[in-house]
């Protein structure tokens, strides 16, 4: 498939701002890719898909408050340092882009209010750097002033500015390992009231972890999309959560339920040559797109995502490419929310 199958017009699209309260009351569409049925629901309603037995994982990073406002030495001149990764934790070393990069060179010093500093030490691309902060402090207590001072990086195409509310509301309830500069948005559905109906009912909500980097916000710019590289982004599987889905793939009656694409492209990482699930750490760059052999997901927990996304490719993956476009006309036609802050999909 080539980049131009996934464009289309959002110009009348409904795209919030907020996340609908409560967040289990939003619309879910449920796609049947048997009988190529859509069926329209409430969020509070999945629990009547999944069934005793089944595993559903869901992606436990943090979001933390990554974009920093900030003053440049000598000049003065405002400058925007939007945190990527931390690179060496005990060397205070960040993976950061900056605004304007044009003006931001090897050497200079950034201060971003009068008990944090830093200092620029590499170019890593047009935009990108790596910088030193010059803290005396412990690493918590640099969190504990970037929690202070920074702005939750809301994508880009939410045109508000960010509020102190955000460091919750742009979260899921399952945010525990902070990490990711973009909320898992498939979770953000949840309630704790829901995920107690769904383990009262026998469904097993297991965690993974993959810290959502800046990648996640960047357009396929290649029409070709096997030239498409994506961006790395660190995860972890716990053994739990490895074997809990290696009995699930060895029963025909149950199945794996990937709550997010995060979560998909984690378990799909995990995958290893005899056809079972690896726990442990590392990097991907899996890019999945149509057409993909799927060897652990049997079902996909989704938003609706931008056209040229990768996300929307890997519900394409999932769902078949002509059933997922036919499902997107139906919520454009029924306003449904859309991105971030929008409504749900499950693909069975």
């Amino acid at each position: 498939m080539k980049l131009t199958d996934f464009k289309f017009d959002t110009e009348d699209y409904n795209v919030p701002d907020e996340p609908v309260q409560p967040r289990d009351a939003a619309k879910l569409m449920v796609l049947n890719r048997e009988d190529q049925s859509i069926k329209h629901e409430t969020f509070a309603d999945i629990h009547k898909y999944l069934d005793e037995g089944d595993v559903l994982i869901y992606n436990n990073t943090k979001v933390f408050p990554a974009r920093l406002k900030g003053k440049k030495e000598k000049t003065d001149a405002d400058i925007e340092v939007f945190l990527l990764r931390e690179l060496v934790p005990e060397n205070m070393l960040w993976d950061v882009l900056v605004e304007p990069a044009r003006k931001i060179r090897i050497g200079n010093k950034l201060y971003f209010g009068p008990n944090l500093m830093a200092e620029v030490i590499d170019n890593t691309t047009s935009r990108g750097r790596t910088i030193r902060f010059l803290f005396e402090g412990s690493n918590e207590e640099l969190y504990h002033i970037l929690d202070n001072i920074g702005e939750m990086p809301l994508p880009p195409y939410i045109e508000r500015e960010a509020r102190e509310e955000d460091k919750e509301q742009y979260q899921t309830i399952f945010a525990k390992e902070r990490g990711s500069v973009a909320a898992p948005f498939a979770a953000m559905h949840f309630t704790e009231e829901l995920v107690e109906k769904l383990e009262d009912k026998g469904v097993e909500m297991l965690p993974i972890t993959m810290h959502i980097g800046w990648g996640t916000f960047r357009p396929c710019e290649v029409e070709d999309l096997t030239k498409h590289r994506t961006d790395s982004e660190n995860y972890y599987i716990s053994e739990e959560t490895s074997s809990k889905i290696n009995e699930a793939l060895a029963d025909d009656d149950r199945k794996v339920v990937g709550c997010g694409t995060t979560s998909v492209r984690t378990i799909e990482t995990s995958i290893t040559a005899s056809g079972i699930s690896k726990p442990g750490t590392g990097w991907t760059d899996k890019f999945i797109f149509p057409p993909y052999d799927f060897k652990i997901t049997e079902g996909v927990i989704t938003n609706f995502h931008r056209p040229e996304s990768t996300m929307l490719m890997l519900g394409a993956a999932f769902a078949g490419y002509d059933f997922l476009m036919e499902a997107y006309e139906e919520a454009q036609e029924n306003d449904y929310r859309f991105f971030a802050f929008g409504d749900s999909m499950l693909i069975l």
